[in-house]
């Protein structure tokens, strides 16, 4: 939990719901924050050269660099993520996607809330993984 005097943010995993270390399934906002909403990232560098055709796990690498600097932006960090939101192109294997996010996450605590989705495609046919976050920094 991430809490100041004047906001607070609850990672909570009620008795009634499965419990998956990879993920929390409510998180709860209240008092004063900056909420800090990152539309959805693509393995693409600064210079919007492509990152890693054809390979999700170079991709999913690319796709969080950029998530993390664009928290940086907004001035958070990867422990104020309370949402995540992932697109991986149908066809496309889970496994090396993960194990990048595994390594990128770390053990930190409370991990945030995620939704996976499958899609037919993404905004350029050569991206195979796209992800979006919402972070929320107690001021």
């Amino acid at each position: 939990m991430i809490d100041s005097t004047k906001g607070q943010v609850s990672y909570i995993n009620p008795d009634d719901l499965h419990k998956n270390p990879a993920f929390t399934n409510v998180v709860a906002v209240t008092g004063q924050v900056k909420t800090i909403y990152i539309g959805g990232q693509d393995a693409v560098d600064a210079s919007g050269t492509i990152v890693g055709k054809g390979d999700i796990k170079k991709q999913t690498e690319q796709v969080l660099a950029n998530l993390q600097a664009a928290l940086k932006a907004g001035g958070a960090e990867l422990e104020h993520v309370v949402k995540w939101n992932l697109y991986v192109v149908q066809g496309q294997p889970l496994q090396p996607g993960f194990e990048a996010f595994q390594k990128f996450w770390g053990r930190r605590p409370d991990p945030p809330v995620i939704t996976a989705m499958f899609v037919s495609g993404l905004a350029n046919p050569d991206f195979l993984v796209e992800m979006d976050a919402i972070a929320v920094v107690p001021q």
